[in-house]
């Protein structure tokens, strides 16, 4: 069994800025060793700790599909040392991950059912991860009707802008992108995310929903979502914000009884509720 604690070593293929206020950066990561990469297999909503030599490791949630073979792709948010560093980190330097990490999506439970996918901010990274790969052909019939609602503070802060416009040319799924506060070159909707899906107003009947954004945003779109008529058991969140470790060790994840990490970090609503209002 490999060792949880060794990191795979990758390389940095590519390395670019989302944002305009250049805190959140895109890494492209390749693997050094074939058999690393045959090994890796994960599902959308899984994370890996990041680690660079002498600045230490950070978990992130896996923004690339797995139907995107030989890669993998990680944005990050400039806020500490390690991911001040992960900033720095230039092409053709390496890295090293451990992963993949936690439980992800209930592919299983989605599977020909009608999907509602909600995001905020930089947390539409494992969202990114679960539209492209329900978007790729051979999988698009997994899910009936889909239905996107991601939104930012403003248009310079939206990720992956240009899979957006492409998302927004479909003809099968509905997607909206929406920001709190427009721009005179903002031509799309403004308005608070919640906001947005009480409009939208999208129907439960037979449908999942996945939601991973800002605290305060999730906060105020589960009671949107009741209004709406959908079971908490048919909603599903993400908790990687409080990843530390990733393998169940140090106990900075706990949630009374639970380990994030090795638990989660996806939860079903029906299950929080039954937690300590820690997350």
């Amino acid at each position: 069994m490999k060792n949880p604690y060794l990191p795979i070593p990758m390389v940095v293929k590519k390395a670019s800025i989302e944002t305009t206020d250049r805190m959140l950066r895109s890494l492209e990561l390749t693997f050094r060793k074939k058999e690393d990469e045959e090994a890796f297999q994960f599902i959308p909503g899984q994370f890996c700790e990041l680690s660079i030599l002498g600045k230490g490791e950070a978990s992130f949630g896996i923004a690339s599909s797995p139907t995107e073979k030989g890669s993998l792709k990680f944005t990050i948010n400039k806020a500490g040392v390690v991911t001040t560093a992960l900033h720095q980190i230039e092409e053709g330097e390496e890295i090293g991950i451990r992963g993949p990490l936690g439980n992800g999506y209930p592919m299983d439970l989605f599977e020909g059912k009608n999907l509602l996918v909600i995001g905020g901010g930089f947390a539409f990274t494992t969202l990114r991860s679960l539209v492209a790969y329900l978007l790729h052909p051979p999988n698009r019939t997994k899910v009936k009707d889909m239905t996107i609602i991601y939104g930012a503070r403003m248009p310079g802060l939206l990720l992956y802008k240009e899979e957006l416009v492409e998302w927004g040319k479909r003809d099968d799924l509905q997607f909206v992108v929406t920001v709190d506060q427009g721009n005179k070159d903002w031509k799309g909707k403004v308005g608070l995310v919640p906001n947005v899906l009480e409009e939208v107003a999208p129907s439960s009947e037979d449908t999942y929903a996945v939601i991973c954004g800002p605290p305060i945003m999730i906060k105020f779109t589960f009671p949107k979502l009741m209004a709406l008529r959908f079971p908490n058991e048919r909603i599903f969140t993400s908790l990687e914000r409080r990843m530390k470790c990733g393998i169940g060790k140090c106990g900075r994840c706990n949630i009374g009884h639970l380990y994030v990490c090795k638990d989660g970090p996806v939860f079903s609503y029906a299950r929080l509720e039954k937690l300590p209002k820690d997350y």
